[in-house]
């Protein structure tokens, strides 16, 4: 009923063949009167006579039958372009729908994986549970067995002196003269036999036990456990110090010692976690301190490493649980900076030299047949390998020293150089 649509044909959808226009006259809209009988190219669009008269006048048009075949062709690429990415897009469709069964099917299965990995693992706690209430209850009934076993010693001991104290008092107090006389070396050698006794003044065992659950406990039923009893506690009395150079050092050189922590009966603690201070200072300069690294190993062993920068006397500090170890505190003499072998560590200045009559050795050893220096077996010749700058025989050793009086620098820079 509107003025644009009113002479626009409507039909059902329902029957689209009725609703062919072939053969009938589609009039424009702009001037109902007048049929659509031109296509403006400018505009893409039907016109009728008035509009190419109107406001199309200096537009390009043409009759529709010319460029009919030009739409088309057009509109059928379109139309082949748009059938092809219909049918990727049912195909990828289709491919949507299969991922969403195999995502379906997949979560159900890993569903059930998770549900046989938890049961498992609860199976497995369950069990790691069982053994260490047991593990406890061994632990409990070891000790209290302990205990009572102390505990009858004990009352025995108690019960013979009180017989031999009560019978000694009785003695004392109603006995004659003569009934004491009598008797005395035999209550004396009981009395004193029962104070030679030796008996311990704590009881046995302690009550340190200590549930950790940082700590691993290996495998049960192939899931990896945490949680261990711990009834070994450190003792910073039984810890020592372990290390070659525990007492020298030299300047700017890295250096440490280990420290190996043991519980009350000297056994080594077998796990790390205990903290572990140590302090290193200057007997004469008290701002010169050094900042020693503690590296702990896991096994009740911990690695000191420092590196002194000034020279002197210091002392080490070494503490477990605020309590100073076997050993502690020492004195650390820093020695001034390792001083580098100059020579050559060779097995005599014969075979370093080539034969040179005039190549000297630090060690002293010569050779006949004018030879000045050292050769194998000679005299003065250490029998092994050894530093031609002052004749030490260990690779790694700090260097003495120069070589002795009778050797002069020129020969010692020749064996050097060769």
């Amino acid at each position: 009923r509107q003025k644009k649509t009113a002479s626009h044909t409507v039909t059902e959808l329902e029957n689209p063949k009725d609703c062919s226009q072939a053969g009938k006259p589609l009039f424009c809209p702009s001037h109902p009167t007048e049929k659509l009988s031109l296509f403006c190219e400018q505009c893409d669009q039907p016109v009728c006579q008035d509009c190419v008269l109107g406001r199309h006048r200096q537009h390009t048009y043409d009759f529709p039958s010319n460029v009919i075949h030009r739409h088309g062709d057009t509109l059928r690429e379109l139309l082949k372009s748009t059938q092809q990415h219909m049918g990727t897009l049912e195909g990828v469709l289709s491919q949507v729908d299969d991922m969403g069964s195999a995502v379906r099917s997949r979560a159900e299965a890993v569903a059930t994986e998770i549900c046989l990995f938890a049961s498992g693992y609860v199976e497995a706690i369950e069990e790691h549970r069982d053994r260490l209430l047991k593990q406890l209850e061994d632990l409990k009934v070891q000790k209290e067995n302990l205990l009572h076993l102390q505990k009858a010693q004990l009352q025995q001991l108690l019960l013979d002196m009180r017989t031999g104290v009560e019978f000694t008092e009785h003695l004392l107090m109603n006995g004659s003269d003569l009934e004491i006389l009598i008797t005395k070396g035999v209550v004396s050698s009981c009395l004193t036999k029962l104070n030679s006794i030796a008996y311990s003044s704590h009881p046995s065992v302690d009550d340190r036990i200590q549930f950790s659950t940082q700590e691993k406990a290996g495998q049960c039923r192939g899931y990896e456990v945490f949680g261990a009893i711990l009834n070994k506690v450190v003792d910073p009395a039984r810890c020592t110090l372990q290390g070659e150079d525990l007492h020298s050092a030299h300047q700017n050189q890295l250096i440490g010692f280990t420290l190996l922590c043991c519980d009350s009966m000297g056994e080594q603690m077998g796990r790390g976690g205990e903290t572990v201070q140590v302090t290193i200072t200057h007997r004469d300069k008290k701002d010169c301190a050094v900042k020693p690294t503690v590296c702990d190993n896991g096994d009740g062993t911990y690695c000191i490493s420092y590196s002194p920068e000034e020279p002197g006397l210091y002392a080490v500090c070494v503490c477990v649980k605020g309590q100073h170890v076997q050993g502690s505190p020492f004195s650390l003499m820093v020695k001034h900076k390792f001083r580098e072998h100059q020579g050559v560590f060779h097995c005599c200045t014969f075979c370093s030299s080539g034969g040179q009559k005039a190549a000297r050795c630090a060690c002293g050893g010569t050779m006949p047949g004018g030879y000045q220096g050292c050769g194998h077996g000679h005299k003065g010749h250490p029998g092994c390998h050894h530093w031609s700058c002052c004749g030490q025989v260990k690779e790694s050793s700090e260097c003495l020293g120069g070589p002795p009086s009778d050797t002069s620098q020129r020969s010692l820079l020749r064996t050097v150089a060769l």
